[in-house]
């Protein structure tokens, strides 16, 4: 399994996951002739994805999945909450198919696994992939790690992982106390420390990669991202070999990662 964060941030999301030449994409928060762009920029195109899935309603994270399942006749995949709260702007979708959150569904050769998250939105899912005896795990936007979030990914051999803010570059920064509180609740986002603990619980043997998404472009550096994540892996590594850390962008895609068995 290989798979590439096409963008990550405020202003769009997307990742491309692919296993045997065939294709998925977990969300489309950029305009269908942007995700175009960056699947071209990474090797692949559009004729390959069989299937968008949805993990929530905001528009960086679905702004071109209306358009793309038209263009392409691609199945489109959400939840009932997450499609009747986005309906109105993904327009006409003639291959529309609802999943459980919390129930595995097969499609395109994958197993794929969404579970609930805590965001505010309709019914937010994050998602494992898996394929081959591989696991992609995908949580981009939550405000808490949760008993669930932590039993799921626990397996993963990669893994995109929110790693949304600097706690004090947030408090210092210029959002008005009650988009910080929003940010900070248990329905916002992840700050860097959060992640870095987060990912220091789920280390294990078999991890390989671990890709830090939706990174603030007001509220955070890469530099302080990265910095958390790996200074904190380092002193708590128990014996386990630490993963590959990369960083997605907002402005471009990030590396083309392979997973082995």
């Amino acid at each position: 399994m290989k798979f590439c964060v096409l963008g990550s941030g405020s202003k769009g999301n997307a990742t491309y996951v692919e296993a045997d030449g065939r294709a998925l994409l977990i969300d489309a928060g950029f305009s269908g002739k942007e995700i175009c762009r960056r699947l071209d920029a990474v090797g692949s195109s559009m004729a390959k994805v069989e299937g968008v899935l949805l993990t929530h309603e905001h528009n960086d994270h679905i702004q071109g999945a209306g358009v793309l399942a038209r263009k392409y006749q691609t199945t489109l995949w959400a939840n009932k909450g997450t499609f009747q709260a986005a309906n109105h702007r993904l327009g006409r979708v003639e291959d529309f198919q609802p999943f459980k959150t919390g129930e595995k569904f097969s499609f395109a050769g994958f197993t794929i696994h969404p579970f609930a998250i805590s965001h505010d939105t309709a019914d937010p899912v994050g998602f494992v992939v898996e394929h081959g005896g591989v696991a992609l795990g995908l949580c981009t936007d939550t405000g808490m790690v949760s008993r669930l979030l932590q039993q799921r990914l626990a397996n993963c051999q990669g893994l995109v992982l929110e790693c949304n803010h600097d706690l004090q570059m947030l408090a210092d920064g210029p959002y008005p106390l009650h988009l910080q509180q929003r940010v900070r609740s248990r329905q916002g986002h992840l700050a860097n420390n959060d992640a870095a603990r987060f990912l220091g619980d789920l280390l294990h043997d078999q991890l390989q990669h671990v890709v830090l998404a939706h990174l603030s472009e007001t509220n955070n550096l890469p530099e302080l991202a990265f910095e958390a994540v790996t200074g904190f892996l380092a002193t708590v590594k128990n014996g386990f070999p630490l993963p590959e850390i990369s960083l997605s962008w907002q402005g471009s895609p990030g590396v083309m990662v392979t997973l082995c068995p």
